[in-house]
């Protein structure tokens, strides 16, 4: 399952290297984050004992986890990424936690025709960075059985998730991209799903029916701090990546970034730490009977 679509190869080797380097170093932040809205759509739309589940996009295999313990003893899961690194750490991690029924893959899904077929299908902000994701979500469809399930979490617009997009563009403001840079890009982008309309015709192109989006809104904390919440802005995301893509020039005016940043983030400074609001839609389909 290691075949990966040219057009994708890009963001692979982003994903399988700086990014995940970087989701390492902040991980206890984005996973406490992510994982409520992982719980959210699992709660509304659950695997039920004894299913065949997918994970797509599975990053280091805790949602996997989480639904092999959902689908129970009976029930299988498997894993798949892109990003062999974190395909490595899921095995380990699932490993060491003693969890007998999920195992793990690396998939590049808009190229890989899986074998088996699977009664659920689940992805938590996975979903978002395919070149072509009507071809993927295909592959995913036609991986499950007539009336098999696939529930998502992507995110909404930027303007909904200000905490990011008042971090964009401040960085914008003070960098260009560096035309002759080396640095890869993650492809579409988190917010390739953003808008209903666009969800909805991938799903009906990839010949889902029944498609159906909710919204969901929950405090994200940015960091514990100030400076991790900087930090994490110039890391990963609209502004990490635009920091990223401007290289040289982007160091040149570091102090001014940050003094930007710390301006743009101070209205979800708490004293609990940096907590903004992150939108979402949980979505969900089914393969036609």
């Amino acid at each position: 399952m290691t075949q990966i679509a040219p057009a994708n190869e890009e963001a692979v080797g982003a994903w399988d290297g700086v990014l995940f380097d970087r989701f390492v170093q902040f991980r206890e932040i984005l996973l406490a984050g992510m994982t409520q809205f992982g719980e959210v759509a699992l709660a509304a739309n659950p695997p039920s004992p004894g299913d065949r589940a997918l994970d797509i996009g599975c990053g280091f295999g805790d949602t996997a986890q989480a639904i092999a313990g959902m689908v129970g003893p009976q029930g299988t899961v498997l894993g798949v990424d892109a990003a062999a690194r974190f395909v490595e750490t899921a095995r380990e991690e699932a490993a060491a936690a003693g969890v007998e029924n999920v195992r793990f893959e690396v998939a590049d899904v808009q190229a890989t025709p899986f074998e088996g077929e699977f009664d659920y299908a689940f992805s938590r902000f996975g979903t978002m960075f395919f070149a072509a994701p009507v071809a993927a979500l295909r592959n995913v469809r036609e991986a499950l059985v007539p009336g098999g399930t696939l529930t998502m979490v992507v995110w909404r617009r930027k303007l909904d998730n200000p905490w990011l997009h008042r971090a964009e563009i401040a960085v914008k403001e003070l960098v260009e991209p560096d035309e002759d840079s080396d640095e890869l890009t993650c492809g579409p982008g988190p917010f390739s799903m953003a808008n209903a309309d666009t969800v909805t015709d991938i799903l009906g192109g990839a010949g889902f029916s029944e498609a159906r989006l909710m919204r969901c809104d929950r405090p994200y904390m940015i960091g514990r701090d100030m400076d991790e919440a900087i930090a994490l802005n110039m890391a990963l995301g609209p502004a990490g990546e635009a920091i990223r893509l401007a290289g040289a020039q982007a160091e040149e005016v570091r102090p001014q970034i940050v003094k930007a940043l710390r301006e743009q983030l101070a209205d979800w400074e708490t004293p609990d730490g940096v907590v903004g609001v992150a939108s979402t839609w949980v979505v969900t389909a089914r393969n036609p009977a």
